[in-house]
């Protein structure tokens, strides 16, 4: 009975903290206006005062958190997978390259209507690390994403620097791209919008989490999320609550001193920022971000806590649903082949769609999961990875 109990308690936080991830992605997106920078020319004063506060508020706890929140429990979903698939005596593997294949469909899908290109193209080249690592031992995988957590390449730059200051970052044209993403998006042609983003938008967006540092944070937070799962480190026991506080405090602490580094780094020359300055920035977001997932794990054993965001398990389990429609809600309300509400919404009003579409976007997964055991999306993906099997 206790065995029951503990691994309901673990499907269920996962769920909430994978509907909390996708709805801070909602909420930032919104902000940002789905990546099209056209606000409002002039505003009065308290409003101006207002959007910064919740410009900065949102971005502080979110940005570059509710992704990495996503990629850890991908490591983990993969564990559940391969997992179930072991006990059966079978190898996951290589059924999850084919998931792997399936999932640039939904990443072109949501890229089309999305100009900075999808974080889950970069998921699929990323995801060969998990298949790669699936036999490895728990020792083997928690090395490996410590060592990419750490950013090398980041650090090979900066030493290689050191030693030859003609050493420069390779420039792969981010900004360029990213320039002609929104010249074809001002210019309002619809399908000169969906061939640009699921072409050049999607290779801006690979080339800028790899200048960002997200290309080895990703692997680090799968190889991470894995070795979580391994450890059955989200079932409530003593010991795993013990090491949830303990991982909370020790972030906490981490976090302060990496963010005032990370800003000193900021006011060095242009390698510097980019290198050290890149790592440090990745480092500070990974404390935050376990602040947040440790904080969420240890208030969900409160009734209380686990009542009142009862409803982030109902979105979390249509993330991939509810994160791809956030896309295309967000091209109709913002862009001009749309309402082109991007020129009348500041930071405050677009905080408050992005709050009004999640709370559409809950009732719409009570609706269908009280229907239908998956959500649409997840349904097709659960289907066509299992394609010519009876499952």
């Amino acid at each position: 009975m206790e065995q029951l109990t503990n691994k309901k308690t673990r499907i269920e936080v996962v769920d909430a903290l994978r509907g909390f991830a996708v709805m801070a992605i909602i909420l930032v997106h919104n902000l940002e206006h789905f990546i099209f920078p056209v606000y409002p020319a002039s505003s009065p004063n308290w409003l101006h005062i207002l959007d910064q506060g919740v410009f900065n508020g949102v971005f502080t706890l979110f940005a570059g958190k509710a992704y990495a929140i996503f990629a850890l429990l991908f490591g983990f979903t993969f564990y559940i997978q391969c997992n179930n698939q072991k006990k059966q005596g079978k190898d996951f593997g290589y059924r999850f390259l084919w998931r792997l294949v399936l999932l640039i469909g939904f990443a072109t899908l949501n890229a089309a209507f999305f100009p900075a290109g999808d974080v889950l193209l970069l998921f699929v080249v990323v995801g060969l690390v998990l298949f790669l690592t699936r036999n490895w031992s728990d020792k083997s995988i928690i090395i490996t994403a410590i060592i990419f957590l750490l950013q090398p390449v980041e650090w090979y730059h900066y030493i290689a620097n050191l030693i030859n200051p003609a050493h420069q970052l390779p420039d792969l044209k981010v900004g360029e791209m990213y320039a002609e993403v929104a010249e074809y998006t001002k210019n309002g042609s619809f399908w000169d919008f969906i061939s640009g983003n699921i072409t050049l938008g999607q290779k801006a967006s690979f080339l800028w989490a790899v200048n960002a540092g997200r290309f080895f944070q990703t692997a680090g937070l799968f190889l991470l999320g894995f070795y979580i799962g391994r450890k059955q480190l989200f079932v409530t026991t003593e010991n795993n609550l013990r090491f949830w506080v303990k991982t909370l405090i020790i972030s906490a602490i981490a976090f302060a001193p990496l963010y005032t580094l990370k800003e000193l780094i900021m006011g060095n020359d242009a390698i510097v920022q980019q290198t050290v300055g890149t790592a440090f920035d990745m480092w500070q977001k990974l404390a935050f971000t376990l602040v947040l997932v440790s904080s969420f794990i240890l208030l969900y054993q409160s009734r209380k806590f686990s009542q009142a965001v009862n409803n982030l398990r109902f979105y979390g389990k249509m993330s991939l649903t509810n994160y791809i429609t956030q896309s295309i809600i967000g091209v109709i309300i913002y862009f001009p082949f749309g309402f082109y509400l991007a020129p009348y919404c500041g930071y405050t009003v677009s905080l408050l769609i992005g709050i009004f579409t999640f709370l559409l976007q809950i009732k719409f997964s009570k609706w269908w999961l009280g229907k239908y055991k998956q959500g649409p999306l997840e349904s097709i993906w659960h289907k066509w990875t299992w394609i010519g099997t009876n499952k």
